[in-house]
């Protein structure tokens, strides 16, 4: 369960929210998922260089923003609006961009990327948010308008296969009269397991309308046990590449067998080029492409 802290208007400190999160199951190789903080009040201004309201300042933000409409989050970007993929251990640091509007002109806003239950305020939420080295900056487009930047680490060892979906984002805005808002779906991440794959011919170089043998292996990140493994049962294109040309053109589709692996012949090899095999990708898997291979032609 989320536990609210109340807005600390005059002192500027780090006014912060706790939210819950599961341990991770036993006998996996990862670690706990971290406890999340949800950023409210005062600390969104000053974390933006804004300095803290005198009593009297105090006093006119109050009357302010008792008659002021709370800010409204418009636009959230997470990672440039591309998915967030991850191998097995390395860590990522993702950027996070969300425009807020008021009359006041905005003090600061931040986000959390959220899933788990339906709600944040579930007790089976979890996800990423804020550090206590946070750098959050604002930049006003107009008088009552700013986008505010930051980044959020994500880390694949506390992740489960489970976790390659779509997650949510949660935003908060805070106005310079220090009126708040929240949103807890203001928008969606999709979290990829990181994919690879490999090529490789045989014979090399092989004989001017001869049978070549192409194999390889896709494989992805397994959160489960921190290693990788072959994605099974996938449509796999065989590409091919002439020497001299840019193009890669597709041969056949293959698909990938019960470990990934990958393995096809073609008849009449008649020129010099390279070889490839490509991934278009999955919604748990990003596309991919081996490097080409040489191969030439022996007459």
């Amino acid at each position: 369960m989320r536990i609210r802290a109340t807005v600390a208007v005059a002192s500027g400190a780090l006014a912060l929210s706790a939210l819950a999160v599961p341990a991770a199951q036993a006998g996996q190789s990862h670690g706990e998922r971290p406890a999340l903080t949800l950023p409210t009040g005062a600390w969104l201004g000053d974390a933006a260089g804004k300095a803290a309201p005198s009593t009297a300042q105090n006093r006119s933000l109050a009357a302010a923003k008792a008659a002021a409409a709370d800010p409204k989050v418009t636009k959230v970007v997470v990672n440039g609006g591309k998915p967030i993929v991850l191998g097995t251990s390395a860590t990522k640091k993702v950027s996070v961009a969300i425009t807020a509007t008021d009359d006041s002109g905005i003090g600061g806003a931040a986000a959390v990327l959220w899933t788990g239950g339906s709600s944040i305020e579930d007790d089976s939420s979890y996800g990423f948010g804020l550090e206590d080295d946070t750098e959050l900056k604002c930049k006003a487009a107009s008088a009552t308008t700013s986008t505010c930047t930051h980044t959020i680490t994500v880390d694949p060892k506390v992740l489960y296969n489970t976790d390659a979906k779509t997650w949510n984002v949660y935003a908060v805005a805070v106005g310079n009269d220090e009126s708040m808002t929240e949103k807890e779906k203001a928008g969606t991440v999709k979290f990829q397991r990181l994919s690879q794959l490999t090529v490789a011919a045989t014979p090399k170089p092989v004989k001017k309308g001869k049978t070549l043998t192409v194999t390889g292996k896709l494989s992805r990140a397994n959160w489960d046990t921190g290693k990788y493994a072959g994605y099974t049962v996938q449509p796999v294109k065989l590409q091919f590449r002439k020497s001299g040309t840019e193009t890669y053109t597709t041969i056949k589709t293959v698909k990938t067998s019960n470990t990934g692996t990958l393995s096809t012949t073609t008849t009449k090899t008649t020129a010099e080029g390279y070889w490839r095999w490509s991934f278009a990708g999955t919604s748990t898997t990003p596309a991919v492409n081996a490097a080409g291979t040489l191969v030439k032609i022996k007459k």
